[in-house]
């Protein structure tokens, strides 16, 4: 069964989330082993046999951490904060780093008790007192807010690549676009339908939670067709990708048609909450763009060039044609010979640009 992106984009994150946590696990155990050696003391649980054996321990607990911790965090806790405010969603981490940390704390236990209980007495007892043991002493206390830190830090990471979409802040702490470059690049303008008169029928407040809702459902499929999003812009989203991942699977034609079905079927869902049915119109086309970061108080990547000003013209035309999807002649050409099932519409003049522009409908 092939996994959705969207589904392997999650379980992307579980796998760095786990990896992560894993790693700084280990860095912090061999800073407090080297820490207590210089000043000759034993590590607290060098009882369990020695250290590779409490290493072993406290790796696959951490990896069980990262799983089970990476796993709600994603699937559930960042699904359900994404409709409230960052402070809330913080709150709410916490709440559950609390809870998953003493649950958690109890499974390490168990495994660190069965390694030393040479089966005398009661096996409860001495769990409970290893529990115990540790909740009151110095251990925790060092633990417990550093391992809050850590938790803050990956939500808050998490954020920021809601806010600028996946893979953008890896580009900026890299620098990718701190020099502005030339890309090749595919883009695609979808606007709303008939936006004006649902606007004048919502009234503002329920026509920017028509849109909201729009968005946020048409995210699932900007993520499995791997689209980056650009801009949001009133009821515009401008979408990007890079040639290769744009043509591959035919993700940004697919992008378009999967969001129109998504939009068919909750038509029903929209029409009793709002009285009204959206529908995007887009243009599609490819081409040389520069990018590269702009802003000092507010830092953000920009693309500049003609190939956003001919798309945003090539979507423009989709009234005038009765159509929902034009493409350039330029894109078409990428994908291979008979690969689509293109409509002919002419060698078209767009407004500013003096040579004229091959254009399809699919």
């Amino acid at each position: 069964m092939r996994l959705s992106k969207a589904l392997q984009g999650k379980l992307k994150t579980v796998l760095w989330i786990t990896l992560s946590w894993t790693i700084i696990s280990t860095l912090q155990l061999g800073y407090e082993i080297a820490v207590l050696k210089e000043y000759g003391y034993d590590y607290r649980w060098s009882e369990t046999g020695g250290f590779m054996t409490y290493f072993l321990i406290n790796t696959l607990a951490f990896v069980v951490n990262g799983l089970i911790g990476g796993v709600f965090i994603v699937f559930f806790v960042r699904r359900w904060i994404r409709s409230r405010s960052y402070a809330f969603g913080l709150l709410a981490g916490v709440a559950v780093y609390i809870v998953l940390f003493f649950l958690l704390t109890c499974l390490q236990n168990y495994f660190v008790i069965s390694s030393i209980w040479d089966g005398t007495g009661s096996f409860f007892a001495a769990y409970v007192e290893g529990l115990a043991d540790y909740f009151f002493s110095l251990e925790f206390v060092r633990y417990f807010p550093f391992w809050l830190l850590v938790l803050t830090g990956t939500l808050i990471v998490l954020f920021i690549s809601d806010k600028y979409g996946p893979g953008i802040l890896k580009k900026f702490l890299l620098g990718k676009y701190f020099q502005a470059k030339s890309e090749e690049r595919i883009f695609m303008f979808l606007d709303l339908k008939g936006s004006t008169t649902i606007a004048e029928k919502l009234g503002e407040s329920r026509y920017f939670n028509f849109i909201q809702q729009v968005f946020k459902d048409v995210t699932s499929v900007l993520l499995d067709t791997k689209a980056e999003v650009y801009q949001y812009v009133g009821d515009e989203i401008v979408l990007t990708w890079k040639v290769k991942q744009g043509i591959e699977d035919d993700n940004c034609i697919r992008c378009f048609q999967e969001i129109q079905k998504l939009l068919q079927e909750a038509a029903p869902e929209y029409q009793k909450q709002f009285g009204a049915i959206p529908e995007f119109k887009a243009g599609i086309h490819v081409g040389t763009a520069i990018v590269g970061e702009v802003g000092v108080i507010k830092r953000d990547i920009a693309y500049s060039g003609d190939v956003l000003n001919t798309t945003a013209r090539i979507q423009s035309r989709c009234n005038e044609f009765g159509t929902t999807l034009l493409i350039s002649g330029d894109l078409l050409d990428r994908f291979p010979e008979g690969h689509l099932s293109p409509v002919s519409i002419g060698q078209v003049e767009l407004r500013g640009k003096a040579e004229t522009v091959a254009l399809y409908s699919l």
